[in-house]
């Protein structure tokens, strides 16, 4: 295998490897990169849903696949429930997939849930000629590049993380708005984290849509919040994930966040997802 950092601490690219059919050696050797630098892509992969859920396996006991807005019909089609497919196609008037074409906003995957998944992999099928790119951003550097007095504050707060919305800001089924984020349901997380693996502290934040500062005001928490925000995603903390098809991209959604560009809706772009639980002790 052979290796090339993407950003200047985040994302490396590993070729010459085929995710079919890793050696536990080498397994091992792209789980230490994935941990050191967070977003780990492999180019020219080959990968049936069986493929995606085999190797995501071996990270770890998966979690089953929002299906969001496909049909009852459609979902008894599904392959593998730990499989997501995200796409803007439409066949026979109903969506094969989530999330569309407009573009996402910066999140962590569920963390509106109590034990969010540790990791994402995405695997590109067919992708659009323009836009539609993946943008991932340094959450260890957002946290140090706190200022002192704002660091420590956000040490001692906890976040509700809003579960009505999805990274679009479109209505999850089953919820309704809320008149405020104060009233919004969702899980609650520390601002700041542990990585569990390299005792870094992190920041954590989820979505900046309906987030509320636990035991402030509704005023304070959102101005605590924007102070925060100032901070996340500085330009040399995020690099871009330019798809390819046959990119898989693996991330740690404990330490870096993405978003997703727009694209041209008459354009196709399909993808598959897995997600990782956190292991249980």
């Amino acid at each position: 295998m052979r290796f090339e950092q993407l950003g200047n601490n985040l994302g490396i690219n590993i070729s010459d490897c085929d995710l079919r059919d890793l050696s536990e050696a080498s397994f091992e050797e792209i789980y230490d990169h994935w941990i050191l630098h967070s977003v780990v892509r492999f180019r020219g992969q080959h990968l049936s849903e069986l493929d995606l859920q085999k190797f995501s396996s071996r990270l770890g006991p998966l979690e089953y696949a929002p299906h969001g807005k496909i049909s009852k019909v459609d979902l008894q089609k599904v392959k593998s429930p730990f499989v997501t497919t995200i796409s803007n196609i439409v066949e026979n008037g109903r969506p094969i997939g989530g999330l569309g074409s407009s573009e996402a906003a910066w999140h962590t995957d569920m963390s509106y849930i109590e034990n969010p998944p540790n990791a994402s992999f995405l695997y590109a099928i067919e992708v659009p000629e323009q836009g539609g790119d993946t943008y991932f951003c340094d959450m260890y550097a957002a946290y140090d590049s706190l200022p002192v007095s704002l660091r420590k504050q956000a040490e001692q707060s906890f976040l509700k993380h809003d579960a009505a919305h999805d990274s679009i800001g479109g209505l999850r089924r089953g919820y309704e708005d809320s008149a405020s984020p104060v009233e919004a349901p969702g899980a609650i997380h520390p601002m700041v984290r542990i990585h569990p693996e390299t005792d870094r502290k992190v920041l954590y934040l989820g979505r900046r849509q309906d987030a509320y500062v636990v035991g402030m005001s509704l005023n304070e928490s959102e101005e605590f919040l924007d102070e925060v925000w100032a901070y996340v995603a500085l330009d040399e903390d995020v690099w871009t994930q330019h798809w390819e098809v046959g990119d898989a991209v693996l991330w740690d959604n404990r330490s870096v966040m993405h978003r997703r560009g727009s694209f041209s809706n008459d354009e196709r772009r399909l993808m598959r997802r897995t997600q990782i639980k956190p292991t249980e002790d």
